[in-house]
């Protein structure tokens, strides 16, 4: 009696094999084949994204590092000249407007203003004696009692007098005015900054003696390559980084720079241009300054003058779109580049 099967084995398509065994190898090579594919092709669209990106980041974008905080020092010099008697301030000290920063010796200015107090009082007495005595003269030139001359003379002299006073006037304003600016108070709010002025140093007029930086003149002046100006329209937004700090800060673009120093114009001693004779064929892009306005500082972020900061200006979508309609409109990436090829062709 036999002891295989007398059940017949279905065809599985190719022989030795198990049933429906092959069409899964089949199906697990095309898999094996279009996995590397599949991770190329995901590389390839990753690559591509991030270039994009990249792309807009760095070239339709206008951004530079070459940014500087910047704000104005108000320079505080004495009007008049003396020693130094008090000094209410320190270095990097905040002070507000009007507050009293430095004493100068006020003796000698109290002096002047109490001798042109006495010049002006015995101004008027002058004044007074004389304008009687010419009206003395006047009554008496009526009765012909003394010459007219005379009488002329004396009047002139009462007029003297009254200009006299006048000035004494005026002086004794001066005085007073003087006695007052021996006190120097803060003309801003604001810090004081690298303070050299010691109590008992002579401080002359029109020298600098203290420094104050204007708390509310802080602005960023970055300096774009003149490639990416097209780009950039008064108005627009702007991304500020600080070297320093994490947090962005947010500003926008108050005006652009509407002139830079050109060395090929600078005059010799004929007044005739000096041109640079040397001309190379790598042209570097001038770099043009333009003035960011802050719009909002982080609590924890302290602006200093002089800081170096990394400018973003926010184009195409994120340009806020509320524009005039007689502004003329500003292109930005492709269209700008497109622009600027077609003028060049155009001026040719």
């Amino acid at each position: 009696m036999s002891a295989t099967s007398d059940t017949p084995a279905p065809d599985s398509g190719r022989p030795g094999t198990a049933p429906g065994t092959g069409w899964k190898s089949v199906a697990r090579r095309w898999r094996r084949r279009l996995f590397p594919w599949s991770i190329t092709a995901v590389a390839v669209g990753l690559a591509g994204a991030l270039g994009n990106t990249a792309w807009r980041q760095y070239v339709e974008t206008p951004w530079t590092r070459d940014g500087s905080v910047r704000a104005y020092v108000v320079t505080v010099a004495p009007e008049v000249a003396g020693r130094i008697v008090d000094l209410r301030v320190r270095d990097n000290q905040f002070v507000h407007k009007g507050d009293l920063i430095m004493v100068i010796d006020p003796r000698d200015y109290r002096i002047a203003v109490s001798r042109d107090t006495a010049a002006l009082q015995k101004a008027k007495l002058d004044a007074e004696n004389l304008f009687v005595e010419a009206s003395r003269r006047d009554r008496l030139a009526r009765l012909d009692a003394v010459a007219a001359e005379q009488a002329e003379n004396y009047d002139n002299n009462a007029l003297i007098a009254r200009a006299q006073v006048t000035q004494a006037e005026a002086a004794l304003r001066q005085a007073q005015v003087n006695l007052q600016r021996t006190e120097i108070r803060a003309p801003v709010e604001g810090w004081v900054t690298n303070l050299l002025a010691q109590r008992d140093d002579f401080a002359a007029v029109g020298r600098n003696e203290i420094s104050v930086i204007n708390a509310d003149s802080f602005w960023i002046d970055a300096y774009f390559e003149e490639t990416k100006l097209a780009a950039v329209c008064d108005g627009d937004r702007a991304h500020i980084q600080l070297m320093g700090y994490c947090e962005n800060l947010d500003g926008h673009v108050d005006s652009i720079a509407r002139g830079i120093d050109v060395t090929n114009a600078q005059p010799n001693q004929q007044g005739l241009a000096t041109v640079n004779p040397i001309y190379t064929w790598v042209r570097l892009a001038q770099r043009v300054p333009v003035r960011i306005q802050i719009d909002h500082v982080p609590a924890n972020v302290r602006l200093i003058a002089g800081m170096t900061a990394t400018v973003r200006i926010l184009t195409g979508s994120d340009r806020p779109s509320p524009r005039s309609a007689a502004q003329r409109p500003c292109p930005t990436g492709a269209g700008a580049l497109a622009q600027r090829i077609a003028e060049s062709v155009g001026s040719r």
